[in-house]
Formats: structure tokens, sequence, C-alpha cells
């Protein structure tokens, strides 16, 4: 399967990723033989990033995504989590003590070190302005708590607001046939960051230029098979 580079993570990923959430059983009974199964099929298709969240299932998802992981040891699988959802959204739990706590409780859950990709969880909208937030999630970097954090967000702006922070290195928006806003005003930001372009190895660029031959890219390839 196509690789390409996630964000600013560096790490190359399968252009077609897992959700999880229905492997913590939130939707319906999934034994963890199926859910183990429906894992090993998507590596073997060539998936190699998986994403999920310490709220799926009470943590369960993760679980399940670790066993996988001991048992398939050197798989390369990029794993994505995220937290902030199993507390009250309110802008004073988004701390340094609970950042530790949560991410403490993924790794032990997926039963690693260092998680490659933690990302906020559609937290409350003033979090994404709090330099105290951004500099919390800078020290569980360099604490060697997770390798790279980014935001999983609700509207637009909330996206604009994450991406002109230089330390996030991925921004999780909904995007769609019903719900094509990020074309016109997340992408365009997104593309003009001096970053590796997530979307087409082929428009890699920094410029202005760059930035447009990559929406142009997402226009023609996604926009255009959805209206054919």
């Amino acid at each position: 399967m196509e690789q390409r580079v996630l964000g600013k993570t560096g790490r190359p990923v399968s252009i077609v990723g897992l959700g999880t959430w229905q492997l913590g059983a939130d939707w319906g009974s999934v034994t963890e033989s199926d859910a183990l199964d429906v894992l090993q099929a998507a590596v073997e298709s060539g998936v190699t990033f998986l994403d999920t969240a310490d709220v799926y299932g009470d943590g369960r998802s993760e679980q399940i995504i670790g066993r996988f992981l001991a048992g398939n040891p050197g798989s390369d699988v990029v794993v994505a989590t995220k937290m902030g959802r199993r507390v009250a959204q309110e802008p004073s739990n988004y701390t340094l003590a609970n950042f530790r706590a949560w991410t403490d409780r993924s790794r032990a859950n997926l039963g690693v070190d260092r998680l490659d990709l933690v990302q906020l969880h559609c937290p409350p909208t003033p979090v994404y302005g709090s330099d105290a937030l951004y500099d919390a999630l800078d020290t569980l970097v360099a604490e060697e708590r997770i390798a790279a954090y980014g935001v999983s967000v609700e509207t637009c702006a909330e996206a604009l607001t994450a991406i002109s922070r230089p330390g996030v290195a991925t921004v999780q928006i909904i995007f769609n046939a019903f719900r094509r806003k990020p074309l016109d005003q997340v992408l365009p930001a997104a593309a003009a960051m001096p970053l590796t372009s997530a979307m087409s190895p082929s428009t890699q660029a920094t410029s202005p230029s760059g930035a447009d031959a990559r929406v142009a890219w997402v226009r023609s390839n996604i926009i255009g098979s959805l209206s054919t």
C-alpha cells in the first residue's frame, strides 16, 4: 500500500488507516478474538496506521492493540491515540499532571514506553489558545512519554488555531462528501506550513505555489472522485 509521511511526525504510514473505536465494544459486542482478527487483516492488507483513544471502551481498544503489537513484533505500525474525554470538558482539566497520568495509562494499555502520537480529543475551544497547554505537551515529548502530539478538532476555526502552533504534528478533522469546509479553510493553511505533505509525495513544497498544488491535488483526486 502507498505510504506517506504523517504530518510533522516524520513517520511514513499507509494512506488508508484503521479506526478502532469499534474494538472498544462501545457499539456492540466484539470479542477479543474478532478484534485481533480485524487488526491482523488490516496489517496483512498493508495498513500501518491505527487510530484509537483512551476512551474507546474505556481503554479496551488500546489494550487489544497492545496485545496485537506484542504478538507481532516488528510490524512497524504507527498508533495514534487520543486523550481528554474521560474527564469533564473543562479547560482546567488540561494540565501537565493530567497529561502525564493519561499518557501513562495509555502507555500501559498499549504496552509501550513511548506513544507514537497523542492527539487531544476534541477539547473545549479555549484550550487551543493556551500557551501553557502546548508547553505541557512539549514537556511530554521531552520526557519521552510521547514522540509527537496533535489535535482532533470539531471546527475549522479550532484546526486553524492548532495549525499555527509549531509543535502540533497532526490535525484530525472530519472531511467527507457532506462536510467539505476543511477543503477551503483548513487544507490551504496546512499546506502552506513548512512541513512534509501528508497528501501526496509529489506535491511536497513550502512555497505558496506548492501549497496551491497540494490543495489542487485534493480537489482533483478526492473531490473529483466524489463527483463522479
